[in-house]
């Protein structure tokens, strides 16, 4: 029961929300290859600019208690003798923390996704699912 517990622990650690892979990390809007592929406005730019201002602040906190619950975790894992009742207590906490972090990322995904319009999201998605496609292919073997 011990490893269970430890094992569902270290894959709640591993786990990362899906919204990474739902737009290009940082302020995509504002990369010249973006703007000129996705041929988005100066006001586009500056509504999605204004969206992620908003969601900026309360992301880091919500990012940082995602840590520090992260942090916890693995404290109590690498303790002689496993409390069970604390590292449950700890996973839920971290469980729920990661939720409010998804649910505010995806509100933030939502206001900037009718920011754009249909054929602007599809050429991103596009753009996105070729880099996760490049991403995953092997690299190759270096010759001897």
């Amino acid at each position: 029961m011990t490893r269970r517990l430890a094992i569902a622990a270290i894959a709640l650690l591993s786990v990362s929300t899906a919204f990474a892979q739902a737009l290009p990390p940082g302020k995509w809007w504002r990369r010249p290859e973006i703007v000129q592929r996705l041929n988005l406005t100066d006001e586009q730019q500056d509504r999605l600019e204004t969206i992620f201002r908003a969601s900026a602040a309360e992301l880091i906190d919500l990012k940082a208690d995602v840590d520090k619950a992260s942090i916890a975790l693995r404290g109590e894992l690498d303790r002689p003798q496993l409390d069970r009742v604390a590292i449950h207590r700890i996973a839920t906490h971290l469980s729920e923390t990661r939720g409010k972090l998804f649910d505010r990322e995806l509100t933030m995904l939502i206001e900037m996704r009718g920011v754009l319009t249909d054929p602007q999201w599809n050429r991103m998605r596009n753009e996105l699912n070729q880099m996760e496609r490049r991403r995953q292919q092997p690299l190759p073997r270096a010759r001897p």
